[in-house]
């Protein structure tokens, strides 16, 4: 339902897939104010419950996140709460959920919450696409559970819940959407829409089955990390389908370009009938949304989790967003493996809450800079899998076997070992791609080689020599993933020549966290800061916000004025930094735009070509 000023929530929205809250399909309400107290959750979940009752729905508890900022906090006061749903009852789920609230506020005070039953009833009308056939709201609840079975007998589909528990007896994946039901994946799956099903009878089940399947999540490193399984899964002889914020890819064919890290992506990717394999980017956006896109995976990986996107669809700080992350163990089948990041602290802590928040906890496999960390060696005492670096190579423990992958320095996404982050996406994808079948020896070929050529890892860590100048162009888009970059650049100047960068940082990010990316920037001393507007993320903000941030907090930090040139768009920071450039000089070029990164690309392609 869109959303009007007056009503006291912000966002009502479906859940397609497994999620923050449980491993089903279900509805979520987001209320950022001031007005959920202890009692009123109580009514609201009581309310419920009643028109799950009513409407026939399975009975499960309801669950609910609140956030009360402490006195250093300046994020609003927002409680969520998310119920279960049957898959074919989602638009009535968010219904109820509205009334619930809504019902609960105005028996509370009538005087201030009167207005809400017609702001209901107009907000319904605004979303409707034939404003004749909407059954106004009400909020009364003899006639608003009357009206909800109304709803419910129209959206069922009685075919569509047949087929999905006879998929699950027989152990197949599957994907939803609003118009399709594809059984089976990739190479085994076949589509059915929604509006023409067949009789589970009449579904040629021998003919179906799934493909292995990793989901990659994580705060930095989730495109190369699925670069990385999608060219272990290629080397190892499968055709491979895979979804990242570039787009959706089957083998080296460019399906579709664009942000797909979400469910779409997902659904693209594990739709394509030639793979026999696929990697998903699963983004923290997506699964706030609409939730996981596939019923089942082998494996899921969590790269980190930093400070990022706070604010958002009720995530105000780390411990939530790392319950975000940890949302993919919920699709792992059993006898997966949920591949974890333990130099992250967060993630040794919160993995402990999966048995609560899902009913089980899948097997593990961490991986660390130091493969002799007293966790990971606890970790491999019990049987389990771990990856780290030991004497400067990379050593996987999986399936009580040792594996050395290579020396570190070797491996061309390190760029000789300074890139730390790198180390980690590799250690990470190691543990991945053997989960999914594919053996430690073709890992290490593909380790070996991965990075050597711009295109391995297009965006990422891309490096050019322009007339002795050392270009990196990446994607960096948040402080960790800043200073990881700013390491290699420095690295790459080894204490000769200037560094150059480009900063700039999308509209949707908290004023704190542009203002740390530019901190982090200054702890580095560059001698130029080109601070640019990201082509297209403006996200809310006027034209120049953003930069006026960064130039500011620049400023701060002690660099000079004249260190900081402003251009609006991508390519032209590019240039500016490429024209100020001397042989022996670093320069990193963060680009964010796919557009902007294409002509970046095409420029410094043209200048190392002259």
């Amino acid at each position: 339902m869109s959303v009007t000023t007056t009503l006291p929530f912000e966002d009502s929205r479906r859940l397609t897939g497994a999620n923050l809250f449980f491993a089903s399909t279900g509805a979520v309400l987001e209320v950022v104010a001031d007005v959920v107290d202890d009692g009123l959750l109580d009514e609201w979940r009581s309310r419920v419950a009643r028109a799950r009752g009513r409407l026939g729905w399975e009975r499960s508890d309801t669950v609910a996140r609140v956030h009360r900022p402490g006195s250093r906090d300046l994020s609003r006061p927002s409680s969520s709460l998310a119920f279960a749903a049957p898959c074919d009852q989602l638009f009535v789920a968010t219904e109820v959920n509205e009334w619930a609230l809504c019902s609960a506020l105005l028996e509370r005070d009538p005087g201030r919450w009167g207005f809400l039953q017609e702001a209901l009833h107009q907000a319904a009308l605004e979303d409707a696409d034939d404003r004749h056939s909407v059954i106004p709201p009400v909020l009364e609840e003899s006639a608003a559970f009357a009206r909800f079975e109304r709803l419910a007998a129209a959206e069922k589909r009685p075919r569509l819940q047949s087929l999905i528990a006879a998929a699950k007896a027989r152990d197949l994946p599957y994907v939803l959407d609003d118009t399709l039901l594809t059984l089976g994946t990739g190479a085994g799956g076949a589509d059915f829409p929604l509006e023409d099903l067949p009789a589970v009878r009449d579904v040629p089940w021998t003919t179906l089955h799934g493909i292995p399947t990793a989901l990659v999540t994580g705060s930095n490193g989730k495109t190369t990390s699925v670069r990385l399984l999608a060219a272990c899964s290629r080397a190892h002889g499968w055709h491979v389908a895979y979804s990242s914020t570039d787009g959706v890819t089957f083998d080296a064919e460019l399906i579709d370009a664009g942000d797909y890290s979400g469910p779409a992506g997902g659904r693209m990717a594990l739709r394509e009938r030639r793979a026999q394999a696929a990697i998903l980017e699963t983004a923290r956006g997506g699964i706030l949304r609409r939730g996981i896109a596939v019923s089942e995976a082998q494996v899921a990986l969590v790269t980190n989790v930093s400070s990022d996107h706070f604010g958002e669809y009720g995530i105000f700080d780390l411990d939530g967003l790392a319950d975000v992350k940890l949302s993919v163990a919920s699709v792992i089948r059993p006898g997966g493996l949920l591949v974890l990041n333990a130099d992250d602290s967060l993630l040794r802590v919160k993995v402990g809450g999966l048995v609560e928040r899902y009913g089980r906890c899948p097997f593990l496999g961490w991986f660390a800079l130091d493969a002799d960390d007293g966790f990971l060696v606890e970790h491999r005492s019990r049987g389990g899998s771990t990856c780290g670096v030991r004497n400067d190579r990379l050593y996987l423990f999986h399936n009580s076997l040792e594996h050395d992958l290579g020396s570190i320095a070797s491996m061309p996404l390190t760029v000789d070992g300074s890139a730390v982050y790198n180390i980690a996406n590799l250690a990470g994808a190691a543990l991945g791609a053997v989960a999914l079948g594919i053996p430690a020896s073709v890992v290490a070929s593909v380790f070996a080689r991965f990075g050597s050529k711009p295109s391995d890892n297009l965006g990422r860590m891309m490096r050019f020599d322009i007339g002795g100048v050392r270009v990196v162009l990446d994607y960096a888009h948040n402080a960790d993933g800043l200073r990881g970059l700013l390491r290699v650049a420095e690295h790459l100047r080894g204490g000769v020549g200037r560094m150059g960068l480009l900063l700039g940082h999308a509209g949707n990010r908290r004023n704190a966290e542009i203002e740390e990316l530019a901190r982090v920037a200054a702890q580095f001393h560059p001698d130029l800061v080109v601070v640019k507007e990201n082509d297209g993320q403006l996200r809310g903000r006027e034209q120049g916000e953003v930069p006026r941030i960064i130039r500011a907090a620049l400023l701060r930090a002690g660099l000079p004025e004249s260190a900081l040139p402003l251009k609006m768009t991508e390519v032209d920071a590019a240039r500016c930094a490429l024209e100020w450039a001397q042989p022996g000089d670093v320069l990193a070029l963060l680009v964010h735009s796919a557009a902007a990164r294409a002509e970046v690309l095409a420029l410094l392609e043209g200048e190392a070509g002259g």
